[in-house]
Formats: structure tokens, C-alpha cells, sequence
């Protein structure tokens, strides 16, 4: 397969190449969830932890989900139920995991760069499931999964990311994803939810970012648009006047879709907040493809587990 890593980190650490690997690796994947008996004996044997230090729904379940596909065996473990209640160190919960001696682990963590830490102290693969506002890969990789099923290819698409970039780590993945693939990246938002320099995260690649000065100038033309939750539980000020205020100013309506292309794909990585930074009316149109998202997430996280797990040598 070409895909000789031990862990999932981010999409910033790996190459257009293994970007490939994976999405075409969750396209023979996806065929099994539309069989009578949902069920592969790929990685019969092997154990997954999930170990979520924040609320999750469609990750974690879509891992467990993947997991139990793959006929492994799925543990969850949330913050809330674990001994970091009673004080136990990320360091030492991860060596007490290890001693069980599992396959994967895939963590969620509110501190950006949580999952290097573990990745660095145990054998076992870690997935990184989202790390503060730093990165969220395997939501990057069932994002453009789902452009690629709708779309010819990547280089030179238009795609448009929308909303709060500041603490988006969705938004920081599908950045290194789609410039590395050769699409044009425009961002938008209220300029205090942008980070300055933002433009420069990408380095070297095959496509392009650049920062809007208005939604309308980032919808103009888009291919994709990928709108984006306000992330309040992240926000420490009052970045915007009212949400009232925010989904007029920034909210996708159908009128405002109407600025990009006529096959334009919408995107969101949930939980939506209707009428705030996306309409109803966007959700349940024919150009929404929210829920073909989740379906794709549980093929895309299959591959992930599947390539990292059953590697040479592991």
C-alpha cells in the first residue's frame, strides 16, 4: 500500500501520497457498510482504545463503529470515567493503556499536541481525534473523501472555508490537506476569529490560501464550501457582537450559496447550529452533503485503522 507510518498525527506530517493511499484504501472500505452483515475479520484479534478527554459524538462513534467493522475489539474510555479524576498524569494513563497491550489509540484531547506526546511514549499507533485548536486529520480525510466522490479531482478546485478559523482545528486540517492536493483555499470570517499570517500556514504546496475580505468574496465561484461551528466552548472574549449579528454578517443562506458554482457541494463537520452559521434551508438542499459526511467518516476511519494497524512489522 505504500503507507509505512506508525501513527495519525496530522495531515501537516504526511504527504499528498499517503492522502491517496488512504482515501483510496476507504473507497474498498465503504462497500462493506452497505452489506447485509457489516462485518470484515481484517483486524480479528487487535484491540482499539478510544481514550476522549472532550465530548464527542460522531468521532468516537464513528471509530467504535469502524472498529467493530474491522471485527476489532473497541474500548471507550472518556475523561470523565478515567483516573485523570483522581489525578493521574496523560503520561502516566498512557503507560498504564500500554500495559494492556493495545493495537491503537485513538485520543481526543483539549492540549494541542496531546497526541505527540503519547505517540512518543508508547508502541502502540495513536490517531489523533482532534487536539485543542491544532489539527483534526481524520475529519480532513472523510472531508475531501467526500469532495472527491462529487468532484473530478483536487487540483485547482475552488473551495471555500467559513466561519471561526481561529479555533477550527477542522479548519487547520483541511487546510494542509487541500493545498497539498492542489486546491485554491479561501478563508473568511469575522477578522478577529482569523488568526494573523494565517496565509502562511501551508509552506510549500500545490495549491493556494488566502484570506477574504468578505464571505461573498471567498463564495464567489466556489466549488466547495465548507462551513464551520462557532466554537464558544473555545472562546475566552467576545469575538463578534451576538450570533444574531454573526449569522447575518457571515451565515450561509440559499441566497448567498448562489455566489458559488452551480454544482457546489456544502460541507460541515457538525454539530450544525441551524441559522446561525448555516440556514435550514442550505442543511436540507440537494447541494448539502452533511450526512453523506458521517457515512463517509466511518470508511475513511476503517482505512485509517486498518493501514496503521495491519502495517509490516506491527
Amino acid at each position: 500500500m505504500g503507507f509505512n507510518q506508525k501513527d495519525l498525527l496530522g495531515i501537516r506530517e504526511i504527504s499528498a501520497e499517503d492522502i491517496t493511499t488512504i482515501l483510496d484504501t476507504a473507497e474498498s472500505f465503504k462497500e462493506v457498510s452497505r452489506r447485509a452483515i457489516k462485518k470484515v475479520p481484517t483486524l480479528r484479534g487487535k484491540t482499539v482504545i478510544n481514550l476522549f478527554f472532550e465530548p464527542s459524538t460522531r468521532t468516537r462513534t464513528s471509530f467504535e463503529i469502524a472498529a467493530k467493522r474491522l471485527s476489532a475489539d473497541a474500548v471507550n474510555i472518556s475523561a470523565s470515567t478515567s483516573s485523570v479524576t483522581k489525578g493521574e498524569t496523560l503520561i502516566d494513563t498512557a503507560r498504564n493503556l500500554e500495559a494492556m497491550g493495545p493495537d491503537a489509540i485513538v485520543i481526543r484531547h483539549p492540549s494541542p499536541g496531546a497526541p505527540h506526546q503519547l505517540a512518543r511514549l508508547i508502541g502502540a499507533s495513536v490517531i489523533n481525534g482532534g487536539d485543542g485548536a491544532h489539527e483534526h486529520p481524520t475529519q480532513a480525510l472523510l472531508d475531501a473523501f467526500t469532495i472527491r466522490g462529487h468532484k473530478a479531482g483536487f487540483a485547482g478546485l475552488q473551495v471555500a472555508i467559513i466561519g471561526d478559523i481561529a479555533h477550527s482545528r477542522v479548519a487547520r486540517s483541511n487546510v494542509h490537506l487541500l493545498t497539498k492536493m492542489g486546491a485554491h483555499v479561501r478563508v473568511a470570517g469575522p477578522r478577529t476569529l482569523i488568526p494573523p499570517y494565517y496565509e502562511q500556514i501551508t509552506g510549500e504546496s500545490e495549491g493556494s490560501l488566502t484570506v477574504c475580505d468578505s464571505v461573498d468574496d471567498a463564495l464567489s465561484s466556489a466549488d466547495v464550501v465548507m462551513m464551520l461551528r462557532i466554537q464558544r466552548e473555545r472562546m475566552t472574549a467576545a469575538f463578534f457582537p451576538s450570533l444574531k449579528e454573526y449569522s447575518i454578517q457571515y451565515g450561509l443562506t440559499l441566497r448567498r450559496l448562489r455566489l458559488a458554482a452551480p454544482d457546489c457541494i456544502v460541507l460541515h463537520p457538525g454539530p450544525i447550529n441551524r441559522g446561525v452559521e448555516i440556514s435550514s434551508e442550505v442543511v436540507d438542499s440537494a447541494s448539502s452533503l452533511i450526512l453523506d459526511q458521517v457515512t463517509n467518516g466511518v470508511a475513511v476511519r476503517m482505512a485509517i485503522l486498518f493501514l496503521l494497524v495491519e502495517r509490516e512489522g506491527h
